[in-house]
């Protein structure tokens, strides 16, 4: 029931010079289906990595922080769906090591070169022996065209695979982005039950790679809420193989630096977006900006009261204005200062509250004609300073408790 979410077609997503993948079934948790997925990458390629806030984070998210911190060059990624091989304790970590150890031996690398990812079911053992036996058949099927195949290889409970891809032209040379993402429940920054992984064959100053993950994820998949659980698993990852023959950007205030910031950014944000179009039970798309706060972290943190609130998200499955909810939201937000008084609140084009109050001019046929949109935007003005934020969710419908409770079985 993806909002306003199409499937990606194999022949829009451009393959990237120095990145192969293999996309297997290896019956980790279903049979026949697509469940592990092999990146292959070209010696001299850099990695950026941002993960999971949450203390309590997976196996697999654990070994790819030590890895990477030994700067040793990635040269292969390994994911499974079907099992998260979170909760899993010292056993789940000698299971996602034992991953990489089997798919270094077959490329004769080190296993310190390989990154683990998993996602799915939490606290039942990652079943190990399945995935090394269809590695060997994921590396040999490696090709540069698969994105659409990996997209789907790493899906749960997605009704869409994810996957965007552009090209820009940096002093005369095209560079490509392609990524992917899954996701559709537990979700809410940081980062999200999320994986996503974009690649773009751009030299890049190994200066600039070290936190460009993270400034990426934190204007799109931190700007992002389905239900407000944070993951485990939550795993997003920045390649770039330097292959475009562009000069390397050495610095992201170059007009270079910028365009191809920009383009990295605009396919983080529609990778995260679509994860919200794809909420578990989502019938509605929700844009909520706060403007006018003293700082962009108070924004953020009145949007995500709005964005978090059960009662909020059933209104709008409802398309009920029931309004006092959101302005509740902006109450309880933590604002100890907060005047009610200078609160301004808009539905799209729709100003329904006014200096803390209905607006005389609102009608309710007025409120009812957005709230029954797919898509809708909520506007909060504080009226305490310059800084604004936005933030991007979806409604609560009966689906989004069938789902979660069928989860397991």
């Amino acid at each position: 029931m993806a909002v306003n979410l199409k499937t990606p077609e194999a022949s829009d997503l451009h393959p990237v010079s120095g990145v192969r993948i293999g996309v297997v079934e290896a019956g980790v948790r279903k049979a026949n289906r697509k469940d592990v997925v092999v990146f292959l990458l070209d010696e001299g390629a850099s990695v950026s990595g941002a993960f999971t806030r949450n203390r309590f984070c997976a196996a697999p998210v654990q070994v790819c922080r030590e890895h990477l911190a030994q700067g040793q060059g990635v040269r292969a990624m390994v994911i499974n769906t079907g099992n998260a091989n979170a909760g899993t304790g010292a056993d789940g970590l000698a299971r996602a090591r034992t991953t990489c150890v089997a798919a270094a031996n077959l490329l004769g690398v080190r296993s310190q070169q390989v990154l683990p990812f998993s996602t799915g079911v939490i606290m039942e053992p990652l079943p190990v022996a399945r995935i090394e036996a269809a590695l060997p058949r994921a590396i040999e099927a490696a090709g540069a065209d698969a994105w659409l195949d990996a997209a789907q290889g790493i899906m749960t409970t997605d009704t869409v695979p994810k996957a965007v891809s552009r090209q820009v032209d940096l002093g005369g040379k095209t560079v490509t982005i392609t990524g992917i993402s899954k996701g559709a429940g537990m979700i809410r920054p940081n980062m999200a039950t999320m994986l996503g992984f974009v690649a773009t064959d751009a030299a890049i100053d190994a200066a600039l790679m070290g936190e460009l993950a993270r400034d990426l994820a934190d204007a799109s998949f931190n700007c992002v809420t389905v239900d407000g659980d944070t993951s485990t698993n939550d795993s997003f990852i920045v390649v770039a193989t330097h292959q475009a023959g562009n000069v390397p950007i050495s610095s992201w205030a170059s007009a270079d630096g910028q365009a191809l910031k920009a383009a990295l950014q605009a396919v983080a944000l529609e990778l995260a977006q679509a994860i919200v179009r794809d909420g578990e039970g989502a019938t509605k798309f929700i844009a909520v900006r706060v403007e006018g706060g003293r700082s962009t972290e108070e924004c953020r943190q009145v949007a995500y009261a709005i964005a978090h609130s059960p009662l909020v998200k059933t209104a709008f499955f409802a398309s009920d204005p029931n309004l006092g909810r959101i302005l509740a939201a902006v109450g309880y937000a933590g604002i100890d200062d907060l005047d009610q008084t200078q609160i301004d609140l808009y539905l799209d084009d729709v100003r329904v509250a006014m200096q803390g109050g209905r607006n005389p001019d609102y009608v309710e046929a007025d409120g009812q004609r957005v709230m029954k949109q797919a898509e809708i935007t909520v506007r909060v003005v504080l009226g305490r300073g310059e800084a604004a934020a936005t933030l991007w969710t979806c409604d609560f419908s009966h689906d989004y408790v069938s789902i979660n409770a069928d989860y397991r079985s």
